[in-house]
């Protein structure tokens, strides 16, 4: 009985030992939180507050603000702050989350180094700084990381090599460098990471090195992208052992031989692209990748014809393999994959037919076959999916009718069918489909008469040399985003509509060669973006309106081979014209004196009406009016006689005088020969230009040559010139390169694009004359502080490159670069684009300058390239890399 009582006051005691030690947990707990909920208040307070910081109050408890998550015990483990619009440091103090193991910085403006505090941070396993601007170097000591499976720092501006000690990171699966400015090697111990599932390395300027063939020991990756990374030589055939693999990008790299036979072999490959290399050889035959979604091989030099095995891909929604040397018939099989949606063929050289069954079970979005040698006539079931958007198969050997096959196509967007033999009439509903915005139908056989409606968001329609006929419909002007007209060699008639002139985007207008009557409309001021007018070769009278003279981008005039007459408008010599021909007309009187110049010499042939005061511009002298003769006195006769003796000695000594002066000064100067090339007309005279190039005019000199200010009258006005000297005279390829690269920049009129005014030349010497932009270049108001320089503004009203208005420029400076890549033709990318090659005008308006003409002198060999727009596989890639370029280097 005695052991009851013990027994009960046992149990109490344990029961009462137990509650004492339960309190002072859940204390510490209280703490815990407690601690937590200051650090992030801290963090609310060092980063000012930002909006998605509102719910950060005591109002709600700390789990349920927004980025934060929390464990079942109440402890912060994840933090997001993605696109917060951070500006600040990482505190450090985000460390004593001691549970943290997700911190998420995406797509903020953080910058510095790496925050190598974070190695505190004991269990953190997953890492996102991308998308911000970091820099310098990956720490040699990341290691310390050690519990990271996910590490992404793509898109900073890290540079240097990738450190070994990321191959120590034993539990990484995911690691992303993509977008930085690593310029060193990255390192093979990526080998040792045997849990690797993805890899993202791409466009980063590494040491040329060949494709590690070890890389062949990651049997857990299934995403390696390796875009613009110098890799060099052969791919190896180990790479076949990645089993898991599911993408592969190696593009833009220069990866040479064939193309691996094990490639194809991988059963669980989805998307295969090495385009933009130098893979030579045939297409692997044997194809058991049938997991296969995209194929691109674009831009390499392969040969041979496309597998048949190719037609087992029953997954393949993209094919690309524009640009190769790929021949023979495209396999029919092709037309019966399922899937697919996009195929690009264009630039090789493939014969016969199209398959047949091309888009006749299949949901085709596009096809682009450009530049072969096929021949039959379009598919009948080419938009039977009922979503197709492009057809670009010009420059073929294709004909026939294509009523059937684009007749009832309203979801095109581009139809380019040029260079052809394409027949009979065109669908009359795909002129109206609502939205087609590029009709290129050139150099075929088409007949018929224009309908009454036209689809309205047509930006491009190009009809020329065909077989149309009747009137131009005035309601051609309800197409109210029409950017280019060409309907040049066809069979119109009547007159040019004048609601044609209310078209206010229009840059390019050429009705050549119909049979157009009437006069030019005379309402033509709307054309504010005109640039080149061509209406030669009709059958117009009447007198050039006055108006022309008020279109401000207008370069290229052809009015030639018309019955127009009258005088020629004093107005047109306020065009900075780089083209004019009035040749084969009946004008009459004197030619404007702005074209008063050898630049325009062939530009009024075969006008007897017409003299000029220059008798070297093929047309005959201007004489004054006759006046009545006046009877002079023998006195007066004889003052005149000894004034005019007199007046013949002044002027010979001055002649004299002049000679002498003028040898000599040209013997100090350069004596070469130059000659001009005018892109429009000039409102200086050569010698202006020649006699200002002296070292008190120089504001720049570099390794291609110098900048000069030079100053043409007393009204203030000042041009750029860019001269630029080569050593050795070039050889006759090269020079026609460099001009046909001025006369293309010359044609340019863009408000954010710098103005190529003319063009000089000798046998040592270029000068490149440009209007002058009175703010410089935007790298000297950038780091004018670090440099110590003065600018134009800074002795005047103290000007301030504030956010706003580096906005602008970089708006501008995008804008320009558009212009350029879409609009320009042909396209033209300019490749140096930097803050030093944008300038900026009185009102800090972004202008474009410097396209690689000196480095082309200068290297030997260097181009700049053009390209047709369907070239462009991949152009919204190239526009946001550019864009993203420009941004990092005006905005921050």
């Amino acid at each position: 009985m005695s052991a009851i009582p013990l027994t009960s006051v046992g149990i109490s005691l344990f029961l009462c030992t137990l509650l004492f030690f339960f309190s002072l947990q859940l204390q510490a707990n209280s703490q815990t939180i407690n601690d937590e909920q200051s650090i992030l208040l801290k963090l609310k307070q060092d980063w000012q507050s930002q909006p998605p910081m509102d719910s950060w109050n005591s109002s709600l408890p700390f789990c349920k603000w927004t980025g934060i998550t929390c464990n079942n015990g109440g402890s912060i483990t994840a933090i997001s702050f993605y696109n917060w619009n951070i500006t600040r440091k990482i505190p450090p103090v985000i460390c004593n989350l001691n549970n943290l193991n997700h911190l998420d910085l995406a797509y903020n403006y953080v910058t510095g180094g790496f925050p190598t505090f974070l190695y505190n941070c004991s269990k953190l396993a997953y890492l996102d700084l991308s998308q911000n601007y970091f820099v310098g170097r990956i720490p040699g000591d990341i290691h310390h990381l050690s519990r990271l499976n996910h590490l992404n720092l793509g898109a900073n501006n890290f540079t240097g090599d990738i450190p070994d000690a990321i191959g120590l990171l034993s539990d990484l699966k995911t690691l992303r460098l993509f977008m930085n400015l690593f310029n060193g090697t990255f390192t093979p111990t990526i080998v040792n990471l045997s849990n690797l599932e993805s890899l993202e390395m791409a466009h980063n300027n590494f040491i040329p090195s060949k494709f590690p063939d070890e890389f062949g020991q990651l049997k857990k990756l299934t995403y390696l992208w390796m875009t613009k990374t110098n890799l060099i030589g052969e791919l190896p055939e180990s790479i076949g052992n990645i089993m898991e693999l599911r993408h592969l990008d190696l593009g833009f790299n220069n990866l040479c031989g064939s193309i691996p036979n094990s490639i194809f072999l991988l059963n669980k490959l989805e998307n295969l692209f090495l385009y933009d290399n130098k893979f030579s050889g045939e297409i692997p035959r044997r194809i058991e990748s049938l997991s296969l979604k995209a194929i691109d091989l674009s831009s390499n030099n392969l040969t041979g014809t496309i597998p048949e095995d190719f037609g087992k891909l029953n997954n393949l929604t993209v094919l690309l393999m524009t640009d190769n040397q790929l021949s023979g018939d495209i396999p029919a099989s092709i037309g019966r994959l399922p899937a697919l949606k996009n195929i690009r063929l264009f630039n090789n050289s493939f014969t016969g037919v199209l398959p047949p069954e091309l888009g006749l079970n299949m949901k085709l979005e596009n096809i682009e076959i450009s530049n072969n040698r096929l021949t039959g006539k379009l598919p009948d079931h080419l938009c039977a999916g009922g979503v197709l958007t492009g057809v670009v198969v010009f420059s073929n050997n294709l004909g026939g009718d294509v009523r059937a096959t684009l007749g009832n196509c309203s979801s095109l967007t581009s139809v380019q069918l040029s260079n052809n033999g394409f027949s009979g009439k065109f669908p009359t509903n795909l002129w109206s489909a609502v939205n087609l915005t590029y009709l290129m139908i050139s150099d075929n056989s088409f007949s018929g008469k224009l309908p009454s409606k036209l689809s309205r968001s047509l930006t491009q329609l190009k009809i020329d040399n065909n077989r149309f006929s009747g009137e131009i419909p005035s309601d051609i002007a309800f197409s109210v985003n029409l950017v280019v007209l060409k309907a040049s060699n066809n069979q119109f008639s009547g007159k040019i509509p004048s609601k044609l002139t209310t078209l206010p985007y229009l840059t390019t207008l050429s009705l050549a060669q119909n049979r157009l009557s009437g006069e030019i409309p005379s309402n033509i001021v709307s054309w504010k973006s005109l640039t080149s007018l061509n209406l030669s070769r009709n059958q117009l009278s009447g007198q050039i309106p006055g108006a022309i003279g008020l279109l401000p981008d207008l370069i290229d005039l052809d009015l030639s081979e018309n019955q127009l007459s009258g005088n020629i408008p004093s107005e047109i010599g306020r065009l900075r014209l780089t083209f004019l021909n009035l040749s084969s007309n009946q004008f009459m009187g004197k030619i404007p004196d702005e074209f008063e110049n050898m630049a325009y010499k062939n530009s009024f042939l075969i006008n007897p009406g017409l003299c000029a005061d220059n008798a070297l511009l093929n047309l005959r002298v201007c004489i004054s009016e006759p006046q009545e003769s006046l009877k002079l006195s023998p006195r007066l006769l004889a003052i005149i006689l000894t004034s005019s003796g007199l007046l013949f000695l002044v002027t010979l000594l001055s002649a004299f005088l002049f000679v002498r002066n003028f040898r000599r000064r040209r013997h100090e100067q350069d004596r070469a020969k130059w000659k001009l090339t005018a892109f429009q007309s000039l409102p200086f005279a050569e010698s202006r230009i020649l006699s200002n190039l002296t070292h008190r005019n120089l504001i720049g000199d570099g390794g291609s040559g110098k900048v000069y200010r030079v100053p043409y009258n007393q009204l203030g006005g000042v041009v750029a010139v860019k001269k630029i000297w080569n050593n050795e005279k070039l050889d006759e390829k090269l020079e026609k390169e460099f001009l046909a690269e001025v006369q293309i920049l010359g044609t340019i009129r863009h408000s954010n694009i710098v103005k190529l005014m003319c063009y000089f030349c000798s046998e040592k010497s270029r000068l490149l004359v440009y209007e002058f932009m009175e703010n410089q270049s935007l790298d000297r108001w950038l780091h004018r502080k670090k440099r110590g320089l003065l600018l134009p503004s800074d002795s005047g009203q103290d000007a301030v490159l504030d956010w706003p208005r580096r906005l602008h420029i970089t708006i501008g400076a995008a804008q320009g670069l558009c212009y350029m890549h879409q609009d320009c033709c042909p396209a033209i990318i300019h490749r140096d684009v930097k803050s030093s090659n944008i300038l900026l005008d009185s009102d800090f308006n972004a202008r474009i300058a410097d396209f690689g003409l000196a480095r082309m002198l200068i290297k030997q060999g260097f181009l700049l390239h053009t390209f047709p727009a369907t070239r462009g596989v991949r152009k919204d890639q190239w526009m946001l890399m550019i864009l993203y370029h420009v941004m990092f280097n005006i905005l921050v």
